[in-house]
Order: structure tokens, then C-alpha cells, then sequence
């Protein structure tokens, strides 16, 4: 575990390192800086984008993870990434597909209010009530007992119903007026938002507190112990006693229509208005997101927050998702000077230190200052930070160095140096400077005593690195790579590459309590101990090597700063990896998509990352300081629930949820069967990774990364069983995952009982026939085989005469033509226009001269002469996935390889002419190529999610690739067919028989 020195052992000796100063300052930070909600990760789904088509206005979670979506067309099955319209059985009906309101109650079912009454799902089975037949359910509510509570409107009285073993309603009298509009239980207090106003319903004798106007009371929410608040048109109100008195919200102009109410679960308070977008309220800030910011639309309708912490917004035009990011950032809505910081030191007192292009912030008890020229300071532009054992502040800027005095600096006159990298003190009052033009500078007090040269330590580069050795001495890290240990003027060791320590720029040097020396480098993160020098690279599971910095959270897990993102390995994995190197660790990566902003090379300027004793880390970053709280976030989440959602065999849909005994049952001939899997995870959807085995088929896992379906061609009459299981951020992998069996039943002629009559009756009419046709055979099978073999040697050796004449003959004479060209060239006055002319017929011939190579190569494939079709087809596949960019996933099989020669250069080429027009006509991202052999039958299968084909030009034939791969499918006595939609990908089905 990396943990900086104990303060013990700085007290014995004069030196110590950044990370013990940081350590033994236990600094009592308390600055808690409240998010601005442009800080959220937001998305938005709008209607028309391919997922929504019409306005959601409810939205609810079920306990299986799924998200579920009202809307005016319908019930949406939302997992983060697909949106599936919820279809009910033949048998049952929804009151309206218009949903109003939607609840999920206690035990897991999910109540649907529509424009026409109210229903319930659960276990796939719909419940509807009568009693609300033709009313509109508008709000939905559990008690604390359980009780379910709807209100509905209608004319001339709306309702409030109670539902348990039996249906009880109350507002016939006209109490409520025309409707009850919103329903929220308080602990036990039921809470309804009526057209005559605010009713206390229960428990004891209801109690109106009459609204002062007649708008719909929209929503209700109470915020802790405070007033309990109401959303109308106006805005916000509070009940304060018997009155309804407007709720003030600063910076917020009084008059907007208040929508929806909702409070998060960290206690932020977020309305949705009505042409005004969203509000958030947070810890006493307030701010606001507008269309203009990225919201979907401008009135928001409905508000939830998932399981995971999600706010979910419905408005006028779509849904948009907020999730606070794993690392926040303060940038210069916080309070920096700009959207970029170089370091960041926590002081003795508490407070927090920030250095940017700006100038020097100080952070302390939620207030900060900011230090510029005005202030002491050299120059704006703030490098590296120190505090040194008296607690003065050390500040670098690009015109040389200060220190603190009190609330000003005062620049050190002695000192030139521009660009510094670090500082460390040896004894009290006694610094080393690593400064990169002028090396190293000892400066005693507030003067510079002795400058060392890189040079004099025999290096054409400069130290980016630089600690105290707690012995004697500095360590040094190098721009170019290496470290060095240097004492008293001389180079006791030195490590680099060949040594084990990684390549590259030295960003980091830190020692742990064990004395190790940690070196983060380009090459990945590097520990020096007892002379030996192991390094973590990718080979041990780092998701890529640069290393900016590393640091060990209140935990003892370690955090690394790198290219690709802010890593995390839990104390457990790094203690195993220490005593094992060779061992792989399993990392979190938090990325861009969890709010980690970094860059390919750091900054250089230092500290640039410090932990706090609450856990939270800071660190420097390109748009500001970054803030991760690891304590915030379960890194050891258990894995996402998985599930199968539904399978499509031949275009027919078939509900896993419904099967007999256990199993699905499918029909004979099943040629293309996809399976739709998915797994939940609503915060980042995109990063689960999936993998999936179809027993009965599949010999090992298949890996699917992020892909939600998988698809199988041909499948033999038979038992199967599909499993697939997912894993998280942090590579936690759902191991019993889901499953599904299915039986693809027999055609009549694939039962036991018709093969076995078919059995007698070809031995009954064999038997009769066999001294008839023996004589027969016996004479002509030996000329039949010799014609057929001497014409497909014919036809082969004819391809390779051709392609050799063509490489031998035409493509020799463009050659010697080139040459001519070129001699005739060297003729000519270098200023004769005949020069250009001579030039572009160069190039015409040996651009001609590549195409008829490539032609040569194509007529006669070596690979496919070699290896076979199989190996061939694979080879192609990959050669063309790298060349066009487009995944190719391939599967051949090696029962393919005994085809004729003649019949697998024609696959070959229909292969060739299929992926070609995938790319260039269908604008596929992504491509599957299956060949396999059954039954005497080879099958040929090409598929992609592309454009699609019209279905008129299909009727003419298609284009010229489709007549030349269907004419070269019929010279095999073989069927060609394609299934193409607008929209939804193109296949292509070649079936001959093997030969």
C-alpha cells in the first residue's frame, strides 16, 4: 500500500518528501463547494432521435433495474440504451395508451394510470380495475400501511380512491373539485393537491387549505423538517400554517408555473417549471438549465431519481438524464481565476492552495482569495507550489519565485528561475530548486547559495521529478527517463529502462512507509526496493501506461493519474501485486464518460494531486481541479443484473417470459435466430461489457464487449441453453448472469419415426434397383470422374495462366513502357511542357499497373490455394476489417475446407463482392461473415446493420454485385437469397451443395 512517511521519521531526520509534509499536516479541510448542474453528466433522448416519438409524461424504476417511460403512445421498457415498447398479451388490454402517472409500490408492481383508468403489471401479467373505467388516474400514491391511493379526474367531481382488498372512493360530494391532481405520503401524512386546494387527508378528519388561486396543485414534497411545498402555476409555494404563502427561491424571478417537484438523495431540491427549464437548489446554490444549455425541451413534466442516483427529466421534447460525475470538477464557475489548473497543495491551516494561468487561489473555511501581482507575486502564471516547515508558501510563476508573508509575497530576487518542477527542503530553511534551464539551485534562507548544471550530472536533459531521500540526498527523475540518486555532489545510483524502471518522462517520485520508492513514468508506474525495480504496465492490466502521478487514498487504495483516465486498485490487488509482479490487477477506470479530464503529457508543475483525511482527492487538471470522493462511490459494486429480453427467430418474436416447462419451444427450420440480452446499468450503460455461450452449439464463451444481441444461423433441431453474463466499471462479472432453453422442434422428415420408414423404403427400392444400376454405374462412374476432374483442373489452371500472363507479360511491357518514359524524359528540357505530360502517364501506367497486380491476385488467391476456403475467408475478413474500419466478426468452418476448388474460389469471390458493397452502398458498422457446412450443403452467410435495400430495386435484380453474386451461386447449382429493410441491415444467403 503507498502511504507517505510516518511523521516519526521526518522528526529524526531533516529531510522529507511532498507527501510527508501533506500527511503530517492533517489539514482540517472543510470547503464542501456545491455543484453547478452543468457540472452533471447530462444526456438527452429527444423525440424523433429514433427511441422516443411522443412526450413522456411519467416515468418510474421497477425492482429488476428497469426504467419505465409513460408516454402518449404507450409503455416504454427502458435499459439505459434501448427503449422497447411494452406490448401486452393477446389476452389483455390497457385502459388507454395514454399513460398519466406511473408507481411502483413496495412489492414490485407497477401501477399505470392512463387517460382511461388504471392497471397493474407485475410478473408479465396486467391487472385492470373496473372501477376507474374511464376516469383519468392523475396521481398515484403508497401509504405507509401499504395502501395504495389514486386520484382521478373528471366531470363534474374527481376522486380519491383507496385500494387494498377491496376499492374505496370518496368525491362525489365535490370536494376536490373537477380533480385530484397530486398525492404524496408524508410519513405516515397523506397529502392531496386538489382543484379547491391542499387537503390533509389522513390519518385523522380531513383538512383543506384552500389555494389562492385555482391553478392545478401539480406536485408536493416536503424538504427534511421544513414546510411542506407545492408546485403550481405561480410557483413554488409553502404551507405555513393554514396558509399557502409563496416559497422565495433566490435569483429565480417570482410568476413561473412550478410542474414538478423532486429531492435527491444528497439534498438537492430540483423543480420543473413550465417554459422555464430546469431549477437546482443545492446546499444554498441556485442554478438553472435551459434548452439553450442542452435540455430537451423547456417544460419539464415529471422528475425521478433512479436507483442508482440518476435525475431523470421528461419534457415537452424528450428525457434527459443528470448524473453527478464520478470526478467532479471546479473550474471557474467554482471561483478559479480560469477553466485550467497546473497544481494544488494543501497548507498547515486548512486551507487549500490552487496555482493556475490565472494566478495563486486560496481556499479556506468556503471562502477564497485570489494573489496576482497586485499581491507580491512575480507573474500571474503560477507553476509549482511548496510549503515549507515554518509554513511559508513557496510560489513559482514564469518570471521567477515568491514567498509568503503574511497576506502578500515577496519575490526572491536571488532566485531566476522560470520554470520549476519541484521544491523539496533538506533541512529547515535549506530548498533545492529543479529548475529546467538552470538545474538544480540550493537556496538557504531567501538567497541562492549554488547552482548545479544538468550538465555537471551528465545529462542533456532536466530533472522532472525530484524527492528528498529520507537518508541523505535527493532523488531525481529525467525528462528523457532514468532515475538517479544523488548525495554530496555525486550519482550513487542510477535505474532506467534496461534496469526494469518504465520508459520515458519521470513525472513522479514519492516514497511509501516501507521505503519503497514509487516513480510514475511513461512507461508505466514504477517500485524501486532493496535495488529491485518492478514496474505495472498493461501487461499486468493497466488499461494503458502512462502514469502522471499516483497516490493512495484513506483506504489504501492506489489512484493513478494517466492518458487515458484516472485509474483506482484496491489496496488488496496492489499488496498481491507486490509480492507477485507478475501477477494482473484488476483496475477501475474512471474515463471521460465518468468526468476525468486529462491530457497526454502532464503539466510538470507540482503538487498536482492531494488527499484529504476525509478521502477526498484533488488533483490538477486541463479544465480546472478535479475532486474525486472514493468513498462516494461502491468501486466493489456488485455486477449488473442481466436479462434476456426477448428472441427473434425468422422475424417471428417470441417472449422468453412465456414458456412451457422451462423451455421455449421454436419451430422446424429455423435459419436466422437472434437473441436481444442487455444488463442494467443506468449510469453508464456503455461501459457494461457482456460475453454469452449457447450450449449445445458454442465450445467457449463469446465475447460481445458491449454488443446486446446475439445472432445464429442454421440452428439443428434440438435442446439448446444461452447464457450470458455481464460485468461492471470494475470488471465484476455477473457470473450466473441469465439464461433461457429453447428447443428448435424437427421438421416431419428430421423425426425418428419418418427417417426410419424413409430408412425401409430406400433399402426396399435400393435393393430392386441395385443389379439394375450396378453395371451401369460401374461403367460410366470412371468417365464421369475423370471429365468432371479434368474439367476443373482445366478451369484452374486457365485462372492461373491468366493471372500469370497478366503479371509476366502485360504488366513486364508497362514496365519497360515507365522506363521509356523516363529515359525519354531525361531528354527533354527540364522546363519543356512535355515534362508534365510524361510525368501524369507515369503515374496513369503505374496506377494501372496496381490494379491489374491486384486483379493477378485476385484470379488466383494463393491463401485460398494453400490453406483452403476456411483459412482464406478468415484471412480476408480481418485484412478487410483493418483496411475499412469496420468490425468483421468471422466464423468459418473447417468442414469447408475439402470443397472443390472450382466451387470455393466462387464463394470466395461472392464473400468479396458482399463486404465490398457493405462498405461502400450500405454504410455498414458492422459486418458478420458465416461459413459452415450441414447435410451436404454449404452455407454461406453475410450480414450487416447498414442502410438497407429498397425493396423496388431488389424486385429488379439490384445492382451489378447481386447479379454477378447470383449468377455465380446458380454456375454452382446453388440458391442465392436476400432479406433486406430500409434501415435494418442487408444478408445474404448462399446455399450449394458440397461437391
Amino acid at each position: 500500500m503507498i502511504e507517505p512517511l510516518r511523521c516519526n521519521v521526518v522528526r529524526t531526520r531533516a529531510a522529507f518528501s511532498l507527501a510527508v509534509l501533506l500527511t503530517c499536516a492533517r489539514p482540517a479541510f472543510s470547503l464542501n463547494l456545491a455543484l453547478d448542474v452543468r457540472q452533471y453528466a447530462h444526456t438527452a433522448w429527444t423525440i424523433g432521435d429514433g427511441l422516443l416519438n411522443s412526450r413522456v409524461s411519467a416515468i418510474a424504476q421497477t425492482p429488476d433495474g428497469y426504467l419505465w417511460l409513460g408516454t402518449e403512445s404507450g409503455l416504454l421498457r427502458f435499459d439505459g440504451i434501448r427503449m422497447v415498447r411494452w406490448l401486452p398479451r393477446a389476452d389483455e388490454h390497457l385502459p388507454s395508451t395514454t399513460i398519466v402517472r406511473l408507481l411502483v409500490t413496495r412489492d414490485g408492481r407497477l401501477w399505470i394510470g392512463t387517460l382511461s383508468g388504471l392497471a397493474s403489471l407485475k410478473d408479465s401479467r396486467l391487472v385492470t380495475y373496473p372501477e376507474f373505467a374511464g376516469a383519468v388516474v392523475s396521481a398515484l400514491a403508497e401509504g405507509s400501511d401499504g395502501t395504495l391511493w389514486a386520484g382521478t379526474i373528471s366531470l363534474p367531481n374527481g376522486r380519491l380512491c383507496a385500494i387494498g382488498r377491496a376499492v374505496q372512493c370518496t368525491g362525489q360530494d365535490g370536494r376536490f373539485g373537477n380533480g385530484v391532481f397530486s398525492l404524496f405520503d408524508d410519513r405516515g401524512t397523506l397529502w392531496a393537491g386538489t382543484a379547491t386546494g391542499v387537503w390533509r387527508w389522513a390519518p385523522g378528519e380531513p383538512d383543506l387549505h384552500p389555494a389562492p388561486t385555482t391553478a392545478n396543485i401539480r406536485s408536493l414534497i416536503r424538504i427534511n423538517d421544513g414546510p411542506l411545498l407545492v408546485a403550481m402555476a405561480g410557483g413554488v409555494r409553502q404551507l405555513r400554517g393554514e396558509k399557502l404563502d409563496a416559497y422565495r427561491i433566490e435569483g429565480v424571478d417570482e410568476g413561473f408555473d412550478a410542474v414538478s417537484l423532486l429531492l435527491d438523495r444528497d439534498g438537492g431540491f430540483w423543480i420543473g417549471t413550465g417554459r422555464r427549464g430546469l431549477i437546482h437548489v443545492h446546499r444554498g446554490r441556485v442554478d438553472r438549465y435551459l434548452p439553450s444549455d442542452g435540455l430537451s425541451g423547456d417544460l419539464v413534466g415529471a422528475l425521478y431519481e433512479d436507483r442508482e442516483g440518476n435525475i431523470w427529466a421528461a419534457t415537452n421534447n424528450g428525457l434527459d438524464r443528470f448524473r453527478e460525475f464520478a470526478v467532479s470538477t471546479i473550474d471557474a464557475k467554482q471561483g478559479l481565476p480560469t477553466d485550467s489548473a497546473h497544481s494544488v497543495l494543501a497548507a498547515k491551516d486548512g486551507s487549500v492552495w490552487t496555482g493556475s494561468s490565472g494566478g495563486l487561489t486560496r481556499w479556506k473555511d468556503n471562502k477564497r482569495t485570489i494573489y496576482g501581482t497586485p499581491a507580491g507575486l512575480p507573474d500571474d502564471h503560477v507553476g509549482t507550489l511548496f510549503q515549507d516547515s515554518t509554513g511559508r508558501i513557496l510560489v513559482s510563476t514564469l518570471n521567477g519565485m515568491a514567498v509568503s508573508h503574511g497576506d502578500r509575497f515577496v519575490p526572491l530576487r536571488s532566485v531566476t528561475a522560470h520554470v520549476v518542477y519541484a521544491i523539496v527542503e533538506n533541512r529547515p530553511g535549506d530548498f533545492w530548486i529543479s529548475d529546467v534551464d538552470q538545474g538544480l539551485i540550493r537556496v538557504v534562507g531567501e538567497e541562492a547559495v549554488q547552482r548545479i548544471p544538468w550538465s555537471a550530472l551528465g545529462r542533456d536533459d532536466h530533472a522532472t521529478a525530484v524527492v528528498a531521500d529520507p537518508l541523505h540526498g535527493l532523488w531525481l527523475g529525467f525528462y528523457k527517463g532514468g532515475v538517479v540518486h544523488w548525495s554530496d555532489g555525486v550519482i550513487r545510483t542510477s535505474y532506467g529502462a534496461t534496469d526494469g524502471l518504465g520508459a520515458g518522462r519521470v513525472a513522479q517520485l514519492q516514497f511509501d512507509r516501507d521505503g519503497a520508492l514509487w516513480a510514475a513514468t511513461a512507461g508505466g508506474l514504477s517500485r524501486i526496493k532493496d535495488s529491485r525495480v518492478t514496474t505495472l504496465t498493461t501487461a499486468n492490466g493497466l488499461p494503458c501506461d502512462g502514469v502522471h502521478w499516483n497516490i493512495a487514498d484513506a483506504d489504501g487504495s492506489l489512484w493513478m493519474l494517466m492518458p487515458c483516465g484516472l485509474s483506482r486498485i484496491g489496496s488488496m490487488d496492489l499488496a498481491e501485486w507486490i509480492a507477485n509482479p507478475g501477477r494482473s490487477v484488476r483496475v477501475t477506470l474512471l474515463d471521460s464518460a465518468d468526468g476525468t479530464r486529462t491530457e497526454s503529457t502532464p503539466s510538470g508543475f507540482t503538487p498536482s494531486v492531494v488527499a484529504f483525511p476525509d478521502g477526498r482527492l484533488w488533483f490538477a487538471a486541463p479544465s480546472g481541479i478535479g475532486v474525486v470522493e472514493p468513498r462516494r462511490h461502491p468501486f466493489d459494486a456488485p455486477p449488473p443484473p442481466v436479462h434476456i429480453e426477448q428472441i427473434v427467430a425468422d422475424r417471428e418474436t417470441y417472449d422468453p417470459t412465456i414458456v412451457a416447462n422451462g423451455t421455449l419451444q421454436l419451430p422446424p427450420h429455423i435459419r436466422d435466430l437472434q437473441i436481444d440480452y442487455t444488463a442494467l446499468n443506468l449510469a453508464l450503460p456503455q461501459k457494461v461489457r457482456f460475453r454469452y455461450l449457447l450450449e449445445g452449439r458454442d465450445r467457449d464463451w463469446q465475447e460481445a464487449g458491449t454488443r446486446r444481441q446475439a445472432f445464429y444461423n442454421d440452428l439443428r433441431p434440438g435442446r439448446y441453453r444461452f447464457r450470458v453474463t455481464a460485468s461492471n466499471n470494475g470488471g465484476a462479472w455477473n457470473e450466473p448472469g441469465a439464461s433461457l432453453s429453447f428447443f428448435v422442434a424437427p421438421a416431419y422428415y428430421q423425426t425418428p419415426w419418418f427417417m426410419a420408414v424413409l430408412g425401409g423404403t430406400v433399402i426396399l427400392i435400393a435393393w430392386g434397383a441395385h443389379r439394375l444400376r450396378v453395371r451401369i454405374v460401374e461403367r460410366h462412374q470412371g468417365e464421369i470422374s475423370a471429365l468432371n476432374e479434368r474439367l476443373m483442373k482445366a478451369q484452374e489452371q486457365e485462372r492461373i495462366r491468366i493471372a500469370g500472363e497478366l503479371h509476366d507479360g502485360v504488366m513486364q511491357e508497362m514496365q519497360a513502357v515507365t522506363m521509356m518514359l523516363g529515359a525519354a524524359k531525361r531528354r527533354i528540357p527540364a522546363d519543356s511542357k512535355a515534362t508534365e505530360t510524361i510525368d501524369k502517364a507515369q503515374q496513369k501506367l503505374i496506377q494501372a499497373g496496381t490494379d491489374l497486380r491486384q486483379l493477378s491476385h485476385d484470379l488466383h488467391p494463393p491463401l485460398l490455394q494453400e490453406a483452403g476456403l476456411p483459412r482464406a475467408v478468415t484471412a480476408y475478413c480481418e485484412q478487410f476489417g483493418a483496411a475499412s474500419g469496420i468490425p468483421v466478426a468471422c466464423d468459418a468452418d473447417n468442414e469447408v475446407s475439402d470443397l472443390s476448388r472450382g466451387a470455393g474460389l466462387a464463394l470466395f469471390r461472392i464473400v468479396q463482392e458482399a463486404l465490398g458493397n457493405a462498405a461502400k452502398h450500405a454504410k455498414a458498422t458492422q459486418i458478420s461473415v458465416r461459413l459452415s457446412r450441414a447435410d451436404g450443403t454449404v452455407s454461406l452467410t453475410v450480414a450487416d446493420n447498414g442502410v438497407g435495400i429498397d425493396q423496388s430495386r431488389l424486385a429488379r435484380g439490384g445492382g451489378l454485385g447481386l447479379i454477378m453474386m447470383r449468377e455465380r451461386a446458380s454456375q454452382l447449382n446453388g440458391r442465392f437469397e436476400v432479406d433486406s429493410t430500409p434501415g435494418r441491415g442487408t444478408t445474404i444467403r448462399v446455399l450449394i451443395p458440397f461437391r
